[in-house]
């Protein structure tokens, strides 16, 4: 055994476990998320936040707990398991000994997991040891949104409860009124989970989301598209799982997850039921339920939903590219999918059908192929007939409302040389009716991307980004730098990013942008300041660029800017006490002053958010 951990030691001599801030890990993980679609930030941050603050154990850790870690392939997974499977780590330098990791993800994965010797721990919960370990935390925020050209009320409120004991029982509750709102406008809602307590691997009342398979049947808000992560498409975690936002996405009702074992094949069966409404003055109900059997190398699963409405529905309006949506008031939703591993190749899919006045049908086949430790390649092929319209479901796809689409994808990820990676995409589509946007059929696109990144250390990397997309014979060209450095409190960021449409008249626009971000955190003081500086030229709306910036805590914010001008924001974050931190941002848009004029536009927008957070014990 020290024989082995001298070796190991050695190996590793090179690489630094030196953690930076789980915070600014979470900024890297959604940058590269959201740079190219749409990601329900909040949920994301919330649940990385929840897992690093009870990391999970990699000795007992299941494919769902480390699915629930976005940035991991699904191979990387399977190598991790399969390791774990063999011999359980004694030490999280073991993880260099799995090849298909780099050291940048090592660096990501070890902010979430933790070795827990074998038989320290049990899944029982002890009533009176709950009682003394519960940790609570309040969270009240306020926003002053556009403060000088808002109409009506500019301010925001949000308060926030929640309670949990270790990783397998919490509580969150919610109220929040939006900005102009009133009592009436009041949103409101939470949920109380049970995890990891004998067979029940979660049960959740309140606030609930879920997904199995690729998600054709019951998918989660947070959506797996296309991304940096190119090999992370249609990959979910399974299973009944809480939901904190109370927008009205998700589901509100009862649903649970169990799990037993029956020789070597593992089961899962999930069951829920859900009432919300549907357009304000329509009862929805759901019923749904999951049963998949796993092997070693294989699983399948198969989904049932039942959906019933007080009343008929139908799209807001009639028109040529809604005339396939669902209306009425019953709908069967029906979905099989599996996935079979055999050496270096991964297949996976789903098939599903969808009642409507026609039987739709979807359908998602893929495979992933392991050329080497480091070389992945993904390819995904998707049909979804016109009637195929399923409102709980969401499959790859190009548009936001899966129906009328074929297409194929090509992704590729190559990290080979220790310091580079090279990763990109390639999706075709088709549609052959009518879209919203597009008003001639049948109508052709794609969207095809590629990036390299050098990271040659801890403490800097550079990427690069090129992204081509044609819809509808209008074009959208793009490129993108950045630069990473953080060494000690300091953390600097510079980002370009310049971008080119051209529509089918050969009219073209064009949008530039450049941010500077400076972070410093005091090693003698809990505190974080962060400052960016940014110029953007962007004439058109469909030159907008969109840039992630730094929020106070289970905030979102990723402006669109467009137009000419210059935005800048300032960040703070400090633990007043062990109990107590305040986060606080100011940002304030200046448009150029004969722009704005010309587009009716004010010439100033400022944004106050303040958000106390108390924790108890």
């Amino acid at each position: 055994m020290k024989n082995r951990f001298l070796i190991l030691l050695l190996f590793c001599a090179n690489i630094s476990f030196a953690q930076p801030r789980t915070e600014d890990i979470i900024l890297d993980i959604y940058t590269q998320l959201t740079e190219l679609g749409e990601v329900d930030y909040e949920t994301l941050q919330e649940e990385l936040l929840e897992i690093a603050e009870q990391p999970i154990d990699l000795n007992s850790a299941t494919q769902n707990d480390l699915e629930r870690l976005h940035f991991l392939s699904p191979r990387q997974i399977d190598d991790i398991l399969s390791y774990v499977y063999r011999h359980p780590m004694d030490s999280l330098y073991e993880l260099q000994l799995i090849g298909s990791l780099t050291d940048y993800d090592i660096r990501n994965l070890c902010a979430f997991v933790r070795l827990v010797p074998v038989q320290t721990e049990t899944s029982r919960i002890y009533f009176r040891e709950a009682l003394q370990q519960l940790k609570h935390e309040i969270t009240t925020r306020v926003d002053v949104r556009n403060a000088e050209n808002f109409a009506a009320d500019p301010v925001y409120v949000q308060t926030r409860y929640k309670m949990h004991y270790r990783d397998q029982f919490d509580m969150n509750l919610q109220l929040r009124r939006p900005t102009g709102g009133d009592a009436q406008s009041l949103q409101y809602g939470g949920y109380l989970r049970l995890r990891n307590v004998g067979a029940l691997q979660s049960l959740v009342v309140g606030n609930l989301q879920a997904s199995f398979g690729q998600g054709l049947v019951l998918s989660s808000p947070f959506h797996m598209g296309r991304s940096a992560y190119v090999n992370n498409i249609s990959t979910e975690p399974e299973g009944v799982r809480a939901l904190s936002s109370v927008d009205g996405s998700g589901l509100h009702g009862l649903g649970a997850t169990t799990r037993w074992q029956a020789g070597k094949v593992h089961f899962n069966a999930s069951a829920l039921y859900s009432i919300k409404h549907e357009k304000d003055t329509i009862w929805h109900h759901t019923i749904g339920a999951n049963l998949t059997a796993m092997g070693q190398n294989w699983k399948v699963g198969i989904t049932a939903v039942e959906n019933f409405y007080s009343d008929s529905i139908h799209p807001y309006q009639n028109a040529q590219y809604n005339q396939h949506y669902f209306r009425g008031r019953q709908q069967a939703v029906v979905g099989i999918n599996g996935r079979y591993r055999w050496r270096w190749l991964d297949f996976f899919g789903e098939v599903a059908t969808a009642q409507n006045k026609q039987w739709g049908i979807g359908v998602q086949a893929g495979a992933r192929f392991a050329a080497s430790n480091k070389t992945d390649l993904t390819l995904l092929y998707r049909f979804y007939s016109p009637w195929f319209d399923n409102a709980l479901g969401y499959g790859f796809s190009e548009t936001s409302r899966i129906g009328d689409e074929q297409g194929i994808y090509l992704g590729f990820d190559i990290r080979e040389l220790s310091r580079w990676q090279f990763r990109g995409y390639a999706d075709l589509f088709r549609f052959s009716d009518i879209k919203y946007g597009i008003h001639y059929a049948p109508s052709y696109g794609y969207d095809a991307m590629l990036e390299t990144a050098y990271i040659p250390n801890q403490v800097w990397n550079v990427r690069w980004r090129v992204r081509a997309r044609e819809k509808a014979h209008k074009g959208h060209y793009s490129f993108r730098a950045g630069f990473s450095w953080q060494r000690g409190g300091w953390r600097l960021a510079t980002t370009a990013e310049a971008n080119l449409t051209q529509d089918s008249l050969r009219q073209r626009g064009w949008g530039l942008s450049l941010a500077q971000d400076i972070a410093y955190s005091w090693q003698q003081i809990p505190l974080t300041l962060q400052l960016r500086l940014q110029g953007f030229d962007a004439r058109a709306w469909d030159n907008r660029i969109y840039l992630y910036e730094n929020d106070v805590l289970y905030a979102i914010s990723t402006p669109a800017t467009y137009g000419r001008g210059g935005r800048a924001y300032l960040n703070l974050r400090w633990r007043i006490i062990d109990q107590l931190s305040l986060y606080f941002k100011i940002s304030e848009t200046v448009f150029e002053k004969t722009w704005a004029a010309a587009h009716s536009r004010p010439q100033t927008r400022t944004d106050i958010h303040l958000l106390l957070r108390a924790t108890l014990p």
